[in-house]
């Protein structure tokens, strides 16, 4: 089966063609039109502009990925996939009416994909672990993104129990919010993950927002709040090198603190054979090298993330 999957749930439009023989996955081209370098003048994404880029992009980030493969026409589409949600309403309906008209022009089925289930499942592409064995489940799957923090039970592909989601700011928006604070570009993720390997993460006692609760559910909303006054009671015009560093390894520690504690508690009361690291977040190298560490305590544990699989096409 040759699936053609459209994407445009935030401030990327992207597709990609994907293959499944005998029950593999194989990407066989993806392009990835980023619109970063828009929206970094507003802090953040707004999404009225995104959804006008998204209608200026999809043409042609789709006539660049069917250009990847010169034999494959509309004709050798089996299945368009598109993102149906949850995301911003104006950038998704871009991509699904898209899909919509290749359907009827080609003939072809066309199926949505919930966004978060699609990033529950992007690790196994890249990896030779799909089909998983049965040995594998149960699974837990860490999603964290700009939108959403998750904390998942897969039993199976297709059977889900949400354990945990986020009940006020995501991990993702954190990042971002605080990035904004000490002086970062936008998107901040990347750039405190850098900033904070210069700092000192003991130098700020900042919250670690429910970590000891029982319950899995994720607030940063308060830790937010809590770096914006750490700051205010430097009493400083602006931030020097080292103040930044260490606001940022020290926030950055506390967000992986809560995500790793949540997430091997969850591994611990389900009896998990697997941990899933899912999102943009989790390209974090603090958060993949504690849940790696942390990992190696339970015998037959493995952890595999979406991040570094299948290389992309950028396109302005």
């Amino acid at each position: 089966m040759r699936i053609l999957g459209i994407e445009s749930s935030c401030d990327e439009t992207a597709a990609a063609i994907v293959d499944i023989d005998d029950g593999v996955l194989s990407v066989k081209t993806s392009v990835i039109s980023s619109q970063m370098k828009l929206h970094e003048q507003y802090g953040g994404v707004v999404p009225e502009v995104a959804a006008r880029r998204h209608l200026l992009n999809v043409i042609p980030v789709l006539d660049e990925t069917l250009a990847a493969l010169p034999d494959t026409s509309g004709k050798d589409i089996d299945l368009i996939a598109v993102t149906r949600g949850p995301g911003l309403m104006t950038s998704l309906s871009v991509g699904v009416q898209t899909a919509e008209m290749l359907g009827l022009m080609w003939g072809k089925p066309v199926v949505g994909v919930n966004h978060l289930e699609g990033h529950i499942l992007s690790p196994f592409i890249g990896h030779d672990i799909y089909p998983p064995r049965q040995e594998d489940f149960p699974m837990v799957v860490l999603t964290v993104s700009g939108g959403h923090s998750l904390l998942v039970l897969m039993k199976k592909i297709g059977e889900y129990e949400v354990l945990g989601t986020t009940i006020d700011d995501a991990a993702g928006d954190a990042f971002d919010k605080v990035a904004k604070m000490i002086g970062l570009p936008y998107p901040g993720g990347p750039h405190i993950d850098r900033l904070a390997k210069t700092g000192n993460p003991k130098a700020f006692d900042f919250p670690r927002p429910f970590m000891q609760h029982s319950h899995y559910d994720f607030s940063f909303s308060g830790l937010k709040t809590a770096v914006k006054y750490a700051i205010r009671d430097l009493h400083v015009e602006k931030l020097s090198a080292q103040q930044q560093a260490d606001i940022a390894a020290s926030f950055q520690r506390a967000v992986v603190d809560v995500l790793a504690k949540k997430t091997m508690r969850a591994v611990s009361a389900v009896g998990a054979k697997t941990i899933l690291l899912a999102g943009g977040v989790g390209a974090n190298e603090e958060l993949r090298e504690r849940l790696q560490e942390e990992g190696r305590n339970v015998v037959t544990l493995k952890l595999f993330s979406s991040i570094a699989a299948t290389p992309v096409t950028m396109r302005p």
